[in-house]
């Protein structure tokens, strides 16, 4: 089976020709090109996913600190909100949020998670198919499969444009991220084809010139809120999408804006921690706080202390 994963485009025509989902078609292409059986590459995936629901698990207990002592507690104190019916937005949205936050806030503590497609970005993905899972009882063989669905929508963004803040900005890392997570929702509702790329392109135009502008360098602040606004907008758009709302921009127009928007972008909004929010008072007496010193350095790598 012939896939390059060149363009949401061709994923969509290629499912709505061979009459499949695009994760049935994403899993029988990579077993050919890999050379190994579906239900292997299938297990390698479902472990993933375990991995996934494990940080959740373990992110929102009391007690979670990052090792900069900047971050932790958050999914605890949203998870105990949402516990009491304390929620504007009812509980799904509440309990996407407290996920989101707790896969971030794992991360930061240095526990094991996901990388999907990055780890600045890893909440989002596993908390928009598990809130799915546990709100339609769905069966985890379909959120598995999603996550091939997600995988190739990352796998068509790192081809056009990039998935990483230091190259793009968090459009491309929490921005991808939730493109990602929309299409496997989409899926997972019973969307066609057509409203997944609907759905890829509101997310990411939703985020269009969002920064990358982490606190002393580290994937904290506000990355860490961004993973709860990043699964908010995988909802939004994966619910106008199943609604019949269309986009007027393809997919794969909305990615080559996003690499263009992130090609304009100054490097002090790209991962160096040197503008936006880790530039202003705050920031820089947060970064005095971790790492003692009067003004932040400068990194050739653009990032101090993350992990991606």
């Amino acid at each position: 089976m012939s896939l390059k994963y060149d363009s949401i485009a061709g994923l969509i025509d290629a499912a709505k020709e061979n009459g499949c989902k695009i994760s049935e078609l994403v899993l029988k292409q990579q077993a050919e090109e890999m050379e190994q059986p579906e239900d292997v590459l299938y297990a390698q995936m479902k472990s993933n996913y375990a991995v996934m629901a494990e940080s959740v698990k373990e992110g929102q207990k009391p007690g979670v600190v990052s090792t900069s002592g900047l971050s932790g507690g958050d999914a605890y104190r949203m998870a105990q909100a949402v516990n009491k019916g304390n929620t504007l937005c009812g509980a799904l949205f509440g309990k996407a949020l407290v996920r989101a936050l707790a896969v971030s806030e794992w991360n930061a503590a240095m526990g094991r998670i996901v990388a999907a497609p990055t780890a600045g970005s890893c909440g989002i993905l596993p908390a928009a198919i598990l809130t799915i899972q546990e709100a339609e009882n769905l069966p985890e063989r379909d959120c598995v499969m999603a996550l091939f669905t997600a995988s190739a929508i990352g796998m068509v963004i790192a081809k056009n444009a990039c998935v990483a803040g230091a190259q793009g900005g968090c459009q491309a890392e929490c921005g991808s991220a939730a493109a990602m997570a929309a299409a496997a929702l989409v899926e997972l509702c019973g969307g066609t084809p057509d409203m997944v790329g609907d759905a890829v392109s509101i997310t990411i135009g939703n985020v269009l010139g969002l920064v990358c502008d982490p606190v002393a360098g580290l994937v904290e602040i506000p990355c860490i809120h961004r993973n709860a606004s990043g699964v908010a907008n995988a909802f939004v758009a994966a619910q106008l999408a199943v609604a019949g709302v269309r986009s007027p921009i393809p997919a794969d127009e909305s990615i080559l804006a996003m690499k263009r928007v992130g090609d304009a972008m100054p490097a002090s909004l790209k991962e160096t921690a040197e503008g936006g929010l880790a530039a202003t008072p705050s920031g820089k007496r947060l970064y005095q706080q971790v790492f003692g010193e009067q003004e932040p350095a400068s990194c050739p790598s653009g990032c101090r202390g993350c992990r991606r």
